[in-house]
């Protein structure tokens, strides 16, 4: 008897090598993985998204929900397990989030800081973020 196992083909990238590599070993990848290389040259520069132009402009729109669905969607999260992650949250609540039908509060917005390892700030609103911001940082300067 004759029995097959079928794997799902993924996309997801297997390794990453960084260095200063003469054209044979590229070659010598090349050959061997086909397709599934990618080359970057040393003439291209690799850039913060968020030090941008283009993520200035688009961040003004940018809401909450968008962004943690954008955080969750690039982290591989389904909405049931961003839930489980931050403790208890149905997959309807995190819909609920990114779809802004819910607030964020000040306390899910620290425990997706945790998860996404990013500033508390990504997750809130400007108006949000006062309270947070000690009243020694929040009064202006003035010089006498």
């Amino acid at each position: 008897m004759l029995a097959a196992v079928k794997k799902p083909h993924i996309n997801a990238q297997m390794f990453e090598v960084k260095c200063d590599a003469p054209d044979s070993i590229t070659a010598c990848f090349s050959d061997r993985f086909l397709q599934n290389i990618k080359v970057v040259d040393e003439d291209e520069t690799l850039v913060n998204i968020f030090e941008t132009d283009w993520y200035t402009k688009i961040a003004d729109t940018l809401t909450n929900g968008e962004t943690v669905r954008i955080y969750r969607e690039n982290a591989g999260f389904t909405q049931a397990e961003l839930g489980l992650q931050i403790g208890k949250f149905t997959r309807q609540k995190i819909s609920d989030i990114e779809d802004n039908r819910q607030s964020i509060s000040k306390d899910t917005a620290k425990k997706l800081s945790k998860i996404f390892d990013v500033p508390v700030q990504r997750f809130l609103q400007p108006q949000d973020l006062a309270p947070m911001i000690p009243k020694h940082q929040a009064q202006p300067i003035n010089d006498v």
